[in-house]
């Protein structure tokens, strides 16, 4: 019998979570979650509102008063967090106290059940069945490495040794929005509980393209499963399985033309639309499963969780955004990943708490990313630009021949297959010293040592570009020489490889004279990874295409006399390592700030100073061509703020919260040069001093909730009431600085009938539709926005068997 005790607590304290319902029915109270919900962290010896580092945990009834149903619906909730919804779940932007990153490496680390997501590819799937949510704020590279420079989210799905039933949600929403989904949660004996459900959800769409008689530009289907089993042989070893699998298929890219950025106008008429000649859109099959083995000895805790995840996705874009066939992309990526973490911890309690491990992850990655030019692509992108470097050769003397080359192609593909495999391995250890000369002073320092290999290898080919080519004396009706039929083609066949080494330190000294009331000040690194621009090959396969087509020209016998000049138009091609790489990112942030717990328990109080100094910084780009994004390295940027969470139980009925976040950041060392015709090096553009693009300077969100009890044979048990106001900006799009969002709010709220363990809600999101950019860049000369969605409504039922 004691045995069965000792597992059951084992249970409790290693896995225990607690459904938010399940909470007293005066949960208004602030109360700590992870008190409630005791969840295992592997390399964690304290609580995390206990740790010195800026820390915001939601529990599932935050997550159900904000509307949190994906990763993207926490922008403003935490302080200094923006999460833009634009583009499709492929597009993850997460920024954090002035860095982010738009494609390739993320610069925020997530965890779901300890297991580590390496690709943000994966980043927005369903919520369904989560029960919290961690957010650490600022570097945590000692413990958890790369890609953590902003900060860490940590998600937590229910325990099915301490949540029991069949959980049934179903819910419908304004613009042809439903979802509906069931997880069984059973606790088969003291040793194994298991969960298993599934999720469905459609979303009829917000954004009409008039170019495809006003369809729905962003309608998607998701649906998927997640299996969670947790088996305890002995009262000190557990082992935890979870296996889920997500697919969608959705509508994506919904950016409206703003107009030119420089120049006259000539499309005044699509002004404020969207109006795209080809249909874009996601697919995406998301496997992840993991195993989480944790011994607990006498003196210490060991840990081995191993992940794996499959990524199979496609995109398909219609990347010129406009009505005419320019050129498409439909790219194509197939990731398996195998990570493993091993850590060793001291039990909490210990002056002397510390926890060392090594970890690493393989990454395979295949992409395909093939280019297809449109007759009106062929034309304006690749025979206009070619015409103009002929007419170059001749400008300013008004007697020199006419030249000129007529593409025949109908249309032109520029392949692309990208083999780009990762290797990360890493030793790490930290060390906290508990009342140190003073009775709650205590000390961290920690040290990690990670690595990371990088290879590409490539195959970008063309299809041969088939020309005609004349030349023209001035006043002649007719060309005097005539060359049909010439061909050329691009070819880029390779490999590259690259690798880092970084040391990543934090120290920290705390002082918490009570319970729950501490000051701390930390200096921590961060950095992220470096890697390849794939897309930049289509820009590659373009200049490879004119300097193939001049080679032709001067290899035909007809313009041997003019051999030497036609020559002298090839432009020379950057190496594909440089044109191709960027390195990585590294900050050191230094943060003071203080937890408290006041008013009897009754209000939580939240407070960081920051400063940032980012080196190297990763900045996103359309290719001078407009032909797909890349990622350059920007110089130095520095970024310093402060944040303010607040939370208060001011009576049994009534509850508020507010967070607001303050980040200044700007570009310190980032100016582009150019080289002239004579190859000196000029200024193009001077970014010092402008704000870091895609980062608000503030953050807010207010909220509250009122409960009434109802009374003895009223219809309802309680009558909840929960709104929230989220706002964020100003917003800068640009390096520029010339494009920019102000600041910006949108309110939300819910109303919740609870009738035992039923819950009928209404909400809002958006209720005053308010009008804003949730996405903006420029391609091309022009520019291009996606708006905020508008106000919806809807209603959700829940209920538990």
């Amino acid at each position: 019998m004691k045995t069965k005790n000792m597992m059951i607590a084992l249970a409790l304290l290693t896995t225990g979570t607690a459904w938010a319902e399940d909470l007293p029915k005066d949960s208004l109270k602030v109360v700590d979650i992870e008190e409630v919900v005791v969840i295992a962290a592997p390399k964690e010896n304290r609580k995390l509102r206990e740790l010195p580092t800026a820390t915001t945990l939601l529990s599932q009834q935050d997550m159900q008063a904000n509307q949190v149903q994906s990763v993207k619906n926490l922008t403003g909730i935490v302080p200094n967090l923006f999460i833009p919804d634009y583009g499709s779940k492929l597009t993850t932007s997460i920024y954090i106290r002035g860095i982010g990153s738009r494609i390739n490496t993320p610069s925020v680390g997530l965890y779901v059940d300890n297991i580590p997501y390496i690709d943000k590819s994966a980043f927005d799937f369903n919520y369904a069945d989560i029960e919290r949510i961690d957010i650490l704020r600022g570097p945590q590279g000692t413990l958890y490495g790369r890609n953590t420079m902003g900060g860490l989210i940590k998600v937590h799905t229910k325990s099915p040794f301490t949540y029991q039933g069949t959980d049934i949600r179903m819910g419908a929403a304004t613009y042809n929005n439903y979802n509906v989904s069931l997880t069984h949660y059973h606790r088969i004996s003291d040793r194994f509980a298991f969960s298993t459900g599934g999720f469905y959800e459609h979303a009829g769409g917000f954004f009409e393209n008039m170019t495809r008689n006003n369809e729905k530009v962003d309608k998607s289907n998701a649906g998927g499963g997640r299996f969670r089993g947790i088996y305890m042989p002995t009262s000190n070893l557990k082992i935890d399985m979870t296996l889920n699998y997500e697919y969608g298929d959705q509508g994506g890219y919904p950016y409206e033309y703003t107009g030119v950025t420089q120049g006259e106008e000539t499309r005044p008429e699509y002004i404020g639309k969207i109006a795209n000649n080809e249909r874009s859109g996601y697919r995406r099959g998301l496997l992840n499963s993991g195993i989480n083995i944790e011994y607990q000895a006498r003196n210490f805790i060991l840990s081995a969780v191993t992940g794996y995840q499959n990524l199979n996705d496609r995109m398909f874009l219609d990347q010129d955004f406009t009505e005419k066939d320019i050129y498409t992309l439909e790219q194509k990526q197939r990731a398996n990943t195998i990570s493993e973490e091993i850590t060793f911890k001291s039990k909490p309690g210990n002056n002397w708490q510390w926890a060392t491990g090594v970890s690493g992850f393989y990454q395979w990655l295949h992409t395909t990313g093939p280019v297809q030019f449109g007759q009106e692509g062929v034309r304006s992108v690749i025979e206009d630009n070619a015409n103009e470097q002929f007419e170059n050769i001749t400008a300013g003397n008004p007697r020199a021949p006419k030249m000129h080359m007529n593409i025949n192609n109908q249309g032109l593909a520029v392949g692309g297959s990208f083999d780009t495999p990762i290797l990360n391995g890493a030793i790490f250890h930290q060390s906290t010293f508990n009342n140190l000369f003073i009775k709650g002073l205590s000390a961290t320092v920690g040290l990690r040592l990670d690595y990371e290999k990088l290879k590409m290898d490539y195959n970008s080919v063309s299809d041969p570009l088939n020309f005609d080519f004349s030349i023209t004396m001035p006043g002649a009706p007719k060309p005097f020489l005539t060359c049909e039929g010439l061909e050329g083609n691009a070819s880029f066949i390779g490999k590259e490889s690259t690798d880092y080494l970084q040391l990543l330190p934090k120290f920290a000294l705390q002082y918490e004279w009570t319970k729950g009331n501490s000051v701390y000040t930390t200096v921590s690194k961060g950095y992220r990874s470096g890697g390849y621009n794939i897309q930049m090959f289509s820009d590659l396969a373009k200049g490879g295409l004119m300097n193939s087509a001049i080679e032709a020209l001067a290899a035909d016998p007809k313009l041997s006399a003019m051999a030497a000049t036609i020559e002298s138009q090839k432009k020379e091609l950057p190496q594909v390592s440089k044109a191709t790489q960027y390195k990585p990112e590294y900050s050191w942030n230094y943060e003071l700030g203080s937890h408290l717990t006041l008013w009897e328990g009754k209000l939580w109080a939240d407070l960081a100073v920051f400063y940032m100094d980012t080196r190297d910084q990763q900045i996103s780009q359309f290719a001078a061509s407009g032909l797909g994004r890349i990622t350059i390295n920007a110089g130095k940027s520095r970024s310093y703020g402060a944040e303010a969470s607040l939370r208060a139980s001011l009576t049994n009925e009534l509850s508020l919260n507010a967070s607001y976040g303050y980040t200044y950041a700007t570009f310190t060392d980032y100016i582009v040069n150019e080289e002239d015709k004579d190859g000196n090096l000029t200024v193009k553009a001077d970014y010092n001093g402008k704000y870091v693009p895609f980062v608000p300077k503030h953050t807010l969100n207010i909220g509250g909730e009122y409960a009434i009890t109802c009374k003895p044979r009223s219809i309802f048990d309680r009558v909840v009431f929960q709104a929230n106001y989220n706002a964020a900006g100003r917003i800068y799009w640009t390096e520029q600085n010339d494009v920019s969002q102000a600041f910006y709010g949108t309110l939300n709220w819910r109303a919740n009938l609870e009738i035992g363990d039923a819950m009928i809600s209404f909400w809002a999101r958006n209720f005053l539709d308010k009008d804003y950019a949730a996405f903006y860049f420029e391609t091309m000369n022009k520019g291009f926005m996606q708006k905020g969605r508008p106000a919806q409504f809807g209603i959700d039922l829940r209920c538990r068997f």
